[in-house]
């Protein structure tokens, strides 16, 4: 699995924190755990591979936000208790 996390400027509250992570999950189906920060100025999300970096610019600049950068690295599932 894919961990990735795009950088983003121009959100201000929880508002435009639940537009980004619609907007990603429409994009991206396969995404889950879909979360966004307007105070990190970043969402982030899993999915089984890495996913195309113009979509995810297309998508953030679509919805009104400014798309700064996009990083992914290999996610691993933690168990119970955080072991592994």
């Amino acid at each position: 699995m894919i961990r990735t996390t795009i950088v983003i400027d121009g959100m201000m509250c929880g508002m435009c924190e639940a537009h980004v992570c619609d907007a990603i999950r429409k994009a991206v189906p396969s995404a889950k755990k879909v979360a966004a920060s307007h105070k990190k100025g970043n969402a982030s999300f899993i999915s089984d591979n890495e996913i195309n970096k113009e979509l995810i610019d297309k998508t953030i600049t679509e919805t009104g936000y400014t798309f700064v950068s996009v990083s992914s690295e290999p996610y691993e599932k933690k168990s119970l208790f955080g072991r592994r």
